[in-house]
């Protein structure tokens, strides 16, 4: 069996590898001009010289203040945030074995969430709002205690950290909704953007805050990428691969909170961005982890960058939340996946 496994590994690791650079290449590019062109739309709509011209020479542009300080920074953390966030949900589907497993649907998100609005609603008067991002990890570090913890029994079981963290879900989505409710006006309101997840008023602190959680987490991800890969054979077969499933498992899910956790501190509730993402991504390049992390994060990156793009300038004066524009693509893509997936559950 042993043997069995690990041919089936290299042989889908070889014929996913022989089209990888083109399409990361592909993919690569069109992110580059993606960004290019969000850089030269908005509220004033700029020629491309002219934002070439801010980008290289920052000192003699008028426009250099709107280039660098408003579009830039935005558009670097919708990239970030989408990767992140794609990246978290192509891990979590791998070690739970489970096509619709993502950041929002097993709990993290929600977590999160909570906290955010805890803070928004209960200590915005008294510490500064530069301390949302910290409460909002805080929140998700406790939501994936929680769910190892409830779903443990000699091990951690993929079928019952689904389970737990649907239930947890739904329960701190309750409180969320309560303390939306009982909150003024003005806290009501601000929660109720960060939820639906908008990248308004980015800032390159924002950027310079997300950025480490990716230098530090991708990096492990992919030297687990492997275990990953025999987990999802199942957890016999990885044993006898060799695997230390307990600890690759819980390295693996560490990787995942931290991506989704600092992603939504600093953009709010994006959902389905971890679902939709890894699924496109394994259409271009397979279910190989290895692969599949860097196609997911630039997947991920295009998502979010378009939801955001489109927020700001489909609705012109108004700057819409880009949550919108990702829920409505990752509700029904959700129903499909659940559909497609009937014979299993």
């Amino acid at each position: 069996m042993r043997t069995d496994a690990t041919l089936t590994i290299n042989s889908e690791a070889k014929s996913d590898s022989n089209r990888l650079p083109r399409r990361l290449l592909m993919l690569s590019l069109l992110l580059l001009a993606s960004a290019g062109l969000s850089l030269c739309l908005g509220s004033f709509p700029t020629p491309p010289l002219q934002v070439l011209n801010a980008l290289a020479a920052p000192k003699s542009s008028d426009i250099a203040f709107i280039i660098w300080e408003l579009r830039l920074p935005r558009i670097t953390l919708a990239i970030l945030v989408g990767a992140a966030l794609a990246i978290a949900g192509a891990i979590l589907q791998s070690i739970v074995r489970n096509p619709l497993a993502s950041p929002d649907v097993i709990g993290i998100t929600s977590g999160a969430a909570l906290a955010a609005v805890v803070f928004l609603s209960l200590l915005s008067s008294t510490l500064s709002i530069h301390w949302l991002p910290v409460a909002a990890m805080l929140g998700a570090l406790v939501s994936a205690l929680l769910v190892v913890s409830l779903a443990w029994k000699n091990g951690i079981s993929p079928s019952r950290m689904v389970l737990v963290g649907i239930g947890l879900a739904a329960a701190m989505g309750a409180g969320t909704t309560l303390l939306i409710v009982i909150s003024d006006d003005s806290a009501a309101m601000t929660a109720y953007v960060w939820l639906t997840g908008s990248l308004y008023a980015a800032q390159w602190d924002d950027v310079w805050g997300l950025l480490p959680w990716l230098v530090v987490a991708v990096p492990i991800s992919l030297l687990f990428a492997r275990h990953a890969d025999a987990m999802a054979l199942g957890d016999s077969v990885a044993e006898g691969l060799g695997v230390a499933i307990l600890r690759s498992r819980l390295v693996l899910l560490a990787c995942s909170v931290a991506l989704a956790g600092a992603a939504v501190a600093f953009a709010g509730g994006l959902s389905f961005v971890g679902l939709i993402a890894p699924h496109l991504a394994a259409k271009l390049v397979g279910r190989n982890m290895a692969h599949l992390v860097p196609t997911s994060a630039l997947v991920g990156a295009l998502i979010v960058l378009y939801a955001d793009l489109l927020g700001r300038v489909a609705f012109l004066p108004k700057d819409l939340p880009a949550g919108i524009f990702v829920a409505g693509i990752g509700a029904p893509f959700f129903v499909y996946l659940l559909h497609r997936s009937r014979a299993r559950f």
